[in-house]
């Protein structure tokens, strides 16, 4: 059987891939508990492909409750190089109107409580990663190059702000990762991008704009708008998936 090269974890609204030609499935253990869900395994864009979902099969796991660790662990565990990680967020910047991707090149962190490192317990040294880039450069170019080739929208540079969740932000914490220099918001970038830094996994982000952040549209933000956008949003992106994986190959 053929290692996945590949792995892609999807997020809200994404918890299955219609265009994955499913082999098989795995349900595996790891130290660190339980993945949120089975290892859907496939073939995409002429690669073999192994699908997450981050939610849950049902998109039961809130963002602050993920086991991160062991989501991340699985892959690496299996043999997969490339992540890409799909996630909706709210859009700050003034270009970042619902429906538009995104490929961020930074993030700032502003989660609290979550388990951020497999580097804590039983070390022979501490370990630090350098996290000056937290996107890998090369996967994000195979991204932005299949938009170009797609005509599909999509903004090539922006920072992304990772809060706590649930909930989402207010209007005032909106302003103030406006002020930090945040341009979309979303609850899932951290620990995700730092965890596979670590396991010397190639991981870039799509981000899914599905609603203005607080404060930047007139009205209350509603779920059935958020479902809404990514309903078709997510055509869009299983067609950017298929352009850019199928131009990966092992490192």
């Amino acid at each position: 059987m053929n290692r996945p090269l590949i792995a892609i974890i999807g997020g809200t609204s994404f918890t299955t891939l219609d265009t994955l030609k499913i082999t098989h499935r795995e349900t595996l253990s790891t130290p660190y508990g339980e993945p949120s869900s089975p290892l859907i395994h496939g073939e995409l864009g002429g690669q073999n492909v192994v699908f997450l979902a981050r939610h849950g099969q049902h998109h039961t796991l809130p963002p602050h409750r993920i086991n991160y660790r062991a989501n991340l662990w699985v892959l690496h565990h299996i043999g997969v190089q490339w992540v890409v990680a799909v996630a909706a967020v709210g859009g700050i910047r003034a270009d970042m109107e619902p429906g538009v991707l995104a490929f961020p090149d930074q993030i700032v962190d502003y989660t609290w409580g979550r388990h951020t490192t497999f580097f804590e317990d039983n070390l022979s040294h501490v370990t630090h990663i350098d996290f000056t880039e937290p996107y890998c450069p090369e996967l994000r170019e195979r991204l932005i190059q299949a938009a170009r080739t797609l005509g599909i929208m999509a903004r090539e540079s922006c920072t992304y702000a990772a809060t706590q969740g649930p909930r989402l932000e207010t209007a005032a914490e909106i302003r103030r990762l406006e002020r930090d220099g945040c341009d979309i918001v979303g609850m899932t970038g951290m620990p995700e991008a730092a965890l596979a830094r670590e396991l010397g996994l190639r991981y870039a982000a799509c981000a899914v704009v599905a609603n203005w952040a607080a404060g930047k549209a007139f009205g209350v933000i509603t779920m059935a708008e958020i479902e809404r956008t990514l309903a078709s949003s997510m055509i869009k992106v299983k067609d950017l998936l298929a352009q850019a994986i199928a131009t990966l190959e092992p490192k």
